[in-house]
């Protein structure tokens, strides 16, 4: 990953389903002006006001909004986001980030695609950026819409539907692994530009079909590469003993463990270190789990010295701790999310959206990484 990458351009962002704000984060930590936050889900909107605050980090220029995105595709709401836009526009560049409810189009969810009502939210936020049009986009969505033929025509609709309106678009499946957040984690990012952007590249630019492809610096922010991290000798399984010593394998990469994130972000003491589901029955089917064995879909024990499987801790999906007879708790989520350490969430929460904003959040480092992507890619297009 390079180091001290400067950045001479203003950027404002509009935020879409921006859950607990962790890819918000990653941007706003990269030089980008957060001026527009939308997020339906009441609690998830209060743990990314509390995070802002404790973060010391302004509130946006045109405020908070808890309704529904549909509602600005018609009458007042869209003329003012669009004259919004334009206005911000003319004191920098201006971009709609967003990652849409994803379970129609995961593989372990609900898998009913763009009839869904999570999936129709897709076609919404593509709607409102071609309505808009702002000067870049960022999409993301789970590996189901890249890789499962009933949704990938529907994907492919949507790039589409950019590129009629002059947008140059550019798509990858990413791991977390490769901006060095501690677990395996597929994610489709969708980025594109508008064309009035990109005049002094006219020349490299496929017009017909609209594509940055082999222009746009997706490798030069990431810090690893996947294939290379998943041929390292990673531990298996240990036996499980409660509160144990294990001492780190050698030829491995230690900040991708979850035991190097743990003891990054202080996780013992962290805000967030007693919100922890407790359950009264189960505790020996817990001791039963050897430390590393993700085998089955509920009910992973984490490997101390190795990533996390995903970072999915609702519903149905546990994670337990690698060396304690329990479950991950908040703050132990948090670090595997690659979330900096003062990065905490309001106490009050219940568990379940505590665990799911987490879960539902795109990982920090991840955020980060594809933040300097585009800058980098907006500065060289000056």
């Amino acid at each position: 990953m390079k180091n001290q990458i400067r950045y001479s351009s203003t950027v404002s962002l509009y935020s879409f389903f921006a859950g607990a704000g962790f890819l918000d984060l990653g941007f706003e930590t990269t030089g980008y002006k957060i001026c527009f936050v939308n997020e339906l889900h009441q609690p998830f909107l209060k743990a990314y006001k509390h995070s802002r605050k404790n973060l010391n980090i302004e509130p946006p220029e045109y405020g908070y909004s808890n309704t529904d995105i549909a509602e600005y595709l018609n009458g007042n709401k869209l003329s003012l986001l669009k004259d919004s836009v334009q206005l911000q526009k003319k004191k920098g560049y201006v971009g709609f980030i967003g990652g849409p409810p994803c379970p129609d189009f995961s593989v372990g969810g609900k898998n009913r695609g763009r009839h869904g009502n999570n999936g129709k939210l897709s076609d919404v936020f593509i709607e409102l950026i071609v309505k808009c049009k702002p000067d870049f986009f960022l999409f993301e969505n789970v590996k189901g819409l890249w890789r499962t033929i009933k949704h990938r025509q529907f994907y492919e609709e949507i790039k589409r539907k950019t590129q009629r309106s002059d947008y140059y678009i550019t798509d990858r499946l990413i791991n977390s692994i490769e901006y060095g957040s501690p677990q395996d984690r597929d994610r489709i990012i969708l980025i594109g530009v508008r064309g009035n952007l990109l005049k002094d590249k006219r020349t490299n630019l496929n017009g017909s079909e609209k594509k940055l492809d082999g222009l746009f610096p997706w490798q030069e922010t990431m810090s690893f590469k996947k294939d290379d991290v998943f041929k390292l000798p990673w531990p298996t399984t240990n036996p499980f003993n409660e509160n144990s010593e294990l001492p780190a394998p050698k030829k491995i990469y230690k900040k991708l463990t979850v035991q190097y994130w743990f003891k990054k972000n202080d996780v013992e003491n962290h805000s967030n270190s007693q919100n922890c589901f407790r359950p009264k029955a189960g505790i020996k089917r817990f001791s039963r789990v050897a430390e590393g064995d993700d085998s089955k879909k509920s009910f992973k024990r984490l490997h101390r010295w190795r990533f996390s499987p995903t970072a999915c801790y609702g519903n149905n999906e546990v994670h337990l701790h690698p060396y304690k007879i329990r479950r991950l708790n908040v703050a132990e989520a948090l670090a595997v999310q690659s979330l900096p350490k003062n990065y905490v969430m309001p106490g009050d929460m219940t568990l379940t959206d505590m665990f799911k904003a987490v879960g539902n959040g795109v990982p920090y480092l991840t955020a980060k990484g594809l933040a300097q992507s585009i800058k980098l890619f907006l500065d060289n297009g000056k």
